[in-house]
């Protein structure tokens, strides 16, 4: 639920409201794919509910997504298609904000779009620790404790934290 911490942690609660009343509720029996590698997508996802898989084009499952997971900004920031599907492992409902409604909101609202890019930032950057953390390049020789803890949340963020779970809560009860 990481990232919906960033995201619901550093927008304001106008900006919140902003998604809820422009989003649409999707709903996704098991077996479904939301996303489809290759393929451009139209809209940036917050799953609500449910438990989806992100799968390469050889099928190996590379992460398990859960509700609080913001699904799709790595296409909506550089515009390419996705690498990986994205599939329903169990019923999930997402909010799926269209992506050309947000770079409209984007443009005319200054303050939400430094709000929003920040949070992107700062979770794109928060899985590229960890993911480089994973891969060995945070070890130094001799070294016991590892530079970087994945479960660890930024000093500024633990006090949005709180925060964050109570718009998030009030996101998922407005959208069913």
């Amino acid at each position: 639920m990481r990232k919906v911490l960033y995201l619901m942690g550093i927008l304001e609660d106008t900006d919140i409201q902003w998604i809820a009343d422009n989003g649409t509720k999707f709903l996704f029996a098991e077996g479904d794919m939301l996303i489809q590698q290759g393929v451009s997508i139209e809209y940036l996802y917050i799953l609500l509910d449910g438990r989806l898989t992100v799968q390469l084009p050889n099928g190996v499952q590379v992460a398990t997504l859960m509700a609080g997971e913001v699904i799709g900004e790595i296409s909506f920031v550089d515009s390419r298609p996705p690498l990986a599907s994205v599939v329903a492992q169990l019923p999930a409902v997402a909010l799926g904000i269209e992506k050309r409604l947000l770079r409209k909101k984007l443009e005319s609202d200054g303050k939400f779009g430094t709000r929003f890019y920040r949070a992107i930032g700062l979770f794109l950057a928060d899985r590229l620790r960890a993911t480089t953390g994973r891969l060995g390049y945070g070890d130094v020789a001799g070294q016991e404790e590892a530079l970087y803890d994945p479960d660890e949340l930024d000093a500024d963020l633990m006090q949005l934290v709180s925060l964050a779970n109570v718009r998030f809560d009030y996101m998922i009860k407005y959208v069913k």
